[in-house]
């Protein structure tokens, strides 16, 4: 027996974590996060659809608020601001960015899509992290971030483009390095909330 056991989640503390992530992630209107926690209650908590539906309503209510009095105290700028002034430094650089991208599979579709049309010559490299990747970096303060070639190659340590993408963090006033193949970057996203 172990000397020390983390509690169990019950399914209502699943859903709440749930609701509160897909709320600060900010990647979806309201609706769509309500839509996703009713799923998530029918399907894995095993509530009927009416009570799934009013349990995901109040349960993403509930989130929005408490984001929005937490945020109330955050600095002026945080580092999903930060995160924002390099991904836009990045695009200006020739990089395509996907935020909240579902996967590999449709990243490299967008890499597909920019090789085949006009911008393919332009196109330095494609930054990109899903939206799994962005909770983390709501509860722990790290998000690790894809760096692809063109050709959808990922970078290694000491590659150009690796150290490209490190540099333009740091000018942004986030610590980042190379780790098993992505970068990491210590970042809370603290994105606002908006009226969605």
């Amino acid at each position: 027996m172990p000397f020390f056991s983390a509690p169990r989640l019950t399914d209502a503390d699943a859903l709440r974590s749930y609701a509160r992530v897909l709320v600060r992630a900010g990647l979806t209107e309201r609706a769509a996060c309500v839509t996703e926690v009713e799923i998530a209650a029918r399907e894995d908590a095993g509530l009927v659809d009416t009570k799934a539906r009013t349990e995901a309503q109040r349960l993403v209510d509930d989130e929005r608020a408490a984001l929005a009095e937490e945020q109330s105290g955050w600095p002026a700028r945080t580092d999903y601001d930060a995160l924002q002034e390099a991904f836009q430094a990045l695009e200006a650089a020739g990089f395509v960015v996907l935020q909240g991208v579902d996967d590999h599979w449709a990243a490299a579709g967008v890499v597909r899509e920019a090789a085949g049309g006009a911008t393919g010559s332009a196109l330095r490299g494609i930054v990109w992290f899903t939206p799994s990747d962005v909770w983390h970096a709501v509860d722990h303060g790290m998000l690790e971030v894809n760096v692809w070639h063109p050709d959808s190659a990922n970078i290694a340590d000491g590659d150009p483009l690796c150290s490209a993408v490190v540099a333009t963090l740091d000018a942004a006033g986030l610590a980042a390095h190379f780790d098993e193949g992505r970068i990491e970057v210590r970042a809370f996203w603290h994105r606002r909330l908006t009226d969605a």
